[in-house]
């Protein structure tokens, strides 16, 4: 009995860890949960942890890629953000499947795959092979609906962007193929652009129209000045870059900051 009761309190010290505890409060699905869920389950579980902050890979280290993937888990990231860009829908060219496959292999955290890219249904297979588990297309890019559906039978989450400029009726008819929409709140193809409000009113539209099965994503420019804003108008996924990756504090410092002001649980 005495060797029970001293086991017992070392348990108790040891659960009584801030780092242990908050791992097991609201923590993520545990590793082995992970592997048996599907892609699309993956990034629908993030509804619980809502809103969820998603570091934007664009801005970090590459010359380091595992040691930033495993830095931003350790400090507290849900799920990962990756922007895709082909030239051609945008001006900028960044990276594409291999570098998908390197960070799906790096962590088992959901990872959101941003295609700007202007023929996405092209493409849509072979990211869902390099470990994606939502794929984000652009109304504006050539057969959108033929996209989702691909992506939707690979049985990943579908996700459907609308620039700035573009009207949330463009997505209408879309929106039952739809997981999430992402509102831009910058034009596509660059980083660290400054934030364009007009990605609130669609959120806010949307929110209000639209059950709480949809995910609401916003991307661009969402910093510690304009996070509030973006959870009060119903997102409930921030991708957030400059914030993290350009920040003189630790991440996860930046994390916290960023999550305190963004009312996560």
């Amino acid at each position: 009995c005495g060797e029970r009761r001293r086991l017992g309190l070392r348990l108790v010290k040891k659960l009584d860890q801030p780092s242990l505890l908050g791992r097991l409060a609201g923590a993520p699905a545990s590793p082995s949960r992970r592997r048996c869920m599907s892609s699309r389950d993956r990034v629908l579980e993030l509804r619980r942890h809502a809103p969820a902050i998603l570091p934007s890979l664009l801005l970090c280290d590459f010359g380091n890629l595992e040691r930033e993937v495993r830095a931003v888990e350790e400090a507290g990231a849900r799920a990962l953000h990756l922007d895709v860009m082909d030239g051609v829908f945008v001006d900028n060219i960044t990276y594409g499947m291999p570098i998908i496959a390197a960070v799906r292999k790096a962590s088992e955290l959901p990872l959101d795959v941003h295609l700007m890219i202007d023929n996405p249904i092209d493409y849509d297979d072979a990211f869902a092979d390099a470990g994606a588990d939502l794929l984000t297309v652009h109304v504006e890019a050539k057969n959108p609906r033929g996209a989702l559906e691909t992506i939707r039978r690979r049985g990943l989450a579908a996700g459907l962007a609308l620039n700035p400029a573009t009207p949330l009726e463009s997505i209408r008819d879309l929106l039952p193929l739809c997981d999430m929409v992402l509102a831009m709140s910058v034009p596509p193809g660059f980083g660290a652009q400054p934030f364009d409000p007009v990605a609130l009113e669609k959120l806010e539209k949307l929110r209000d129209e639209r059950d709480a099965e949809l995910l609401l994503e916003i991307d661009g420019g969402v910093n510690a000045g304009t996070i509030a804003r973006c959870t009060a108008a119903g997102a409930t996924m921030l991708v957030v870059g400059s914030a993290i990756f350009k920040a003189a504090a630790p991440y996860a410092e930046s994390l916290a900051r960023l999550n305190q002001l963004a009312g996560a649980m």
